[in-house]
């Protein structure tokens, strides 16, 4: 199986229907961020970039995913 150039994970909604102030992607799924999920999911192709497009409260995402 070959490595994937890239893995871009798209973590740019609001999340307006959830009706929370923190974005959609910081909250939490079973321990951890869904954001969280998905970079694991990713990190786990082995990919050569791994790239997540934010921009609702980016401060707020970009936290999560260092933290991550």
């Amino acid at each position: 199986m070959s490595r994937p150039a890239a893995v871009i994970v798209l973590a740019a909604g609001q999340g307006t229907r959830m009706k929370s102030a923190l974005p959609k992607v910081v909250h939490p799924l079973a321990g951890l961020s869904m954001i969280g999920h998905a970079l694991r999911a990713a990190q786990g192709l082995d990919p050569e970039n791994l790239v997540a497009v934010v921009r609702h409260q980016r401060e707020v995402v970009a936290a999560e995913i260092a933290r991550v």
